[in-house]
């Protein structure tokens, strides 16, 4: 059935976000001009509460990739996705009990900063790059997601609208502002979630009802949710999500520069952990959310399936071509629910793009030529964000060759944040590991996790392992459906390598926890092997004692395990201390920095050098 294409309506609505997003940025560019250094804009601010920064990590967090990936992911695989809700409990946990504390205690604005104090400049400068390649990849994903369902809905050209979508982000980042208005990351959310009811209120009613939904996915077994196989081949089972998907989503969220920027901004540390987990409310909505939708869909096509009937190119235009289904006689939702899926892009390409202008200033430019003028430096981070704009547009032509999105975006995030986990995991939980240790795990984390990913994107898993559940093509009407069928049978593929169906096999969730692993085990390794750092040299504010919580019992045990870091030295008073501790500890290098810090930070509106704090 052809399907209805937009209508003035449509196009309406979807301007009317695109001018509300915009006006907001142009809005606080403009309320915010005064303040002109970048530096000033990050460390003068901590005012935010936990409720918009809440918002903010929730929707750029899900993107157009949940919006169209999870839904498609669970019409064809079942709704074990739903597990999702156990991963992100516990990454809420870990990063509010675990690594906010040491990054807001110790008084940062980059979390490679903390790198640097922990260990030296070799790794801050190793982790950044990789920041920067995970970033620029993901992005090229998150625009091409979105270009391809509006290609699908709209008949607008594909490669037009990826165009399209990289000039307008780059020119609102070139414009600046945008990285201030956690504003518009909460207004995309509220559209977000009002183009998912929306959908679901529709496809429910013209289902005949939620009961039916159910009865539908439970005969198509789409309902088989507790999977215990152990098998790691396996793509989905209970484990594959909830540990695997915990590192992933820990590598994404607990050390990650944009959530724990967003998280540094807050008033206070208890703001930050209640922006937290006011956020996992929103992860687990919106989940909910796409979830139910990919259930509802599957109810409609039960008989027949439009990606196997060839009607839609990709399973990821399912969605836009389910909403332009039921919702043709309605003209304007299909608009919203288009700009549902744009706005999160828009969000997260922005930020990207901004965060890695900052990012490669900050690390590389500044620190390659430390002397220039305010003026050249704006220019600078100009030509920045066009460069990034440039290539992030660019790598989308990349993420079309790699199937789904949502696998695609998580096997990303997995083979980079996996060892950059790592990383972090050895300075904050090992006051024994050293900066070769880190250095070296580092390599040995990413390489372990590039070569199982790569792999496993040249050589797919044999389908036994990932068979997406039947779907049925019995009720089609068109003509050439027959053709479609048979020309779709699998060609058998050629040799394949001894380690093909065991290592590139790997359920894609996996490759995190391999990175991470990978990491910190070498590194422990090459810090015992060429002597362990001096817990006494470690400022306590940058090590979080976890052997407390097992070792309650006994102060000794306790002060063994702690190796050195003094805990209990009256120090530990917070992060007015570090600069003084660091100095102590590591001689004259530090100590000028710190001077340095110190001066600059009476120049900042609102600092109070006697109280060495902010005031309202």
């Amino acid at each position: 059935p052809e399907v209805k294409k937009f209508v003035a309506w449509d196009y309406l609505v979807f301007a009317a976000l695109f001018l509300v997003c915009a006006s907001i940025g142009v809005f606080f560019a403009v309320k915010e001009r005064k303040k002109k250094t970048s530096k000033e804009f990050l460390v003068g601010g901590k005012q935010m509460t936990c409720g918009p920064i809440a918002f903010s990590l929730t929707s750029s967090f899900m993107s157009a990739v949940t919006v169209l990936g999870t839904p498609s992911e669970v019409y064809r695989y079942g709704a074990s996705f739903v597990l999702f809700f156990l991963s992100y409990a516990l990454v809420i946990i870990f990063t509010a009990e675990l690594f906010l504390p040491v990054f807001y205690r110790s008084g940062i604005t980059s979390t490679y900063e903390y790198l640097e104090l922990r260990f030296n400049k070799v790794v801050r400068l190793a982790a950044t790059l990789i920041y920067i390649l995970q970033t620029i990849l993901y992005t090229g994903i998150v625009v091409y997601a979105p270009s391809l369902a509006l290609n699908q809905v709209t008949g607008f050209d594909l490669w037009g609208s990826v165009v399209a979508t990289g000039m307008v982000c780059t020119f609102y980042c070139t414009l600046g502002g945008l990285k201030a208005v956690v504003w518009t990351d909460a207004f995309q959310m509220i559209v977000m979630i009002v183009g998912f009811v929306t959908v679901l209120v529709r496809g429910t009613t013209l289902n005949g009802g939620p009961t039916k939904v159910w009865e539908d996915a439970y005969e198509g077994s789409r309902l088989n949710i507790f999977d215990f196989d152990v098998d790691p081949l396996r793509r989905h089972t209970f484990w594959t999500i909830v540990i695997g998907g915990t590192f992933t989503w820990l590598g994404i969220y607990g050390v990650n520069q944009s959530t724990i920027q967003r998280c540094i901004s807050c008033k206070s540390e208890k703001h930050a952990k209640l922006a937290l987990y006011l956020n996992l409310l929103g992860l687990w909505t919106v989940l909910a959310c796409a979830v139910f939708c990919g259930l509802v869909m599957y109810s409609h096509y039960k008989s027949c399936d439009p990606w196997t009937a060839d009607f839609i190119s990709a399973p990821d235009q399912l969605m836009p071509y389910f909403v332009m289904d039921i919702f043709s006689s309605m003209p304007g939702v299909p608009g919203l629910f288009v700009a549902c899926a744009f706005s999160g892009t828009l969000s997260t390409v922005a930020a990207s793009i901004n965060a890695l202008a900052t990012v490669t200033f900050e690390d590389l430019v500044k620190k390659g030529f430390p002397n220039l003028s305010e003026k050249m430096s704006t220019w600078i981070s100009k030509g920045l964000c066009i460069l990034y704009g440039v290539l992030c547009t660019s790598m989308a032509a990349a993420a079309s060759l790699l199937g789904g999105v949502v696998q695609a975006s998580l096997s990303i995030h997995g083979m980079c944040g996996g060892p950059m986990l790592g990383l972090f995991t050895l300075g904050i939980v090992f006051p024994c590991a050293n900066w070769k240790g880190a250095t070296g795990g580092l390599l040995a984390g990413i390489t372990l996790a590039f070569w199982a990913g790569t792999g496993s994107f040249i050589y797919p898993a044999p389908p036994t392992k990932s068979i997406p559940l039947p779907l049925l093509t019995l009720n089609c009407t068109l003509a050439n459906s027959t053709e479609a069928l048979t020309t779709a049978a699998p060609t058998a593929t050629p040799d394949r390598p001894l380690l093909a169906d065991t290592w590139y096999s790997l359920s894609y969730l996996y490759f995190s926890a391999i990175g991470c692993l990978g990491c910190a085990v070498t590194g422990l390794l090459i810090s015992f092997m060429t002597g362990p750092s001096k817990g006494e040299d470690i400022p306590p504010v940058l090590i979080k004692p976890v052997c407390n919580l097992f070792c309650f019992w006994s102060e000794r045990l306790r002060a063994c395990l702690w190796c050195g870091v003094r805990h209990d030295s009256p120090e530990v008073d917070f992060e007015k201390n570090l600069p003084r501790v660091v100095a102590n500890k590591t001689g004259t290098d530090d100590t000028s920095k710190n001077s340095i810090n110190r001066e600059n930070k009476r120049q900042f509106p609102g600092y109070n050098p006697e109280e060495k704090s902010y005031t309202n």
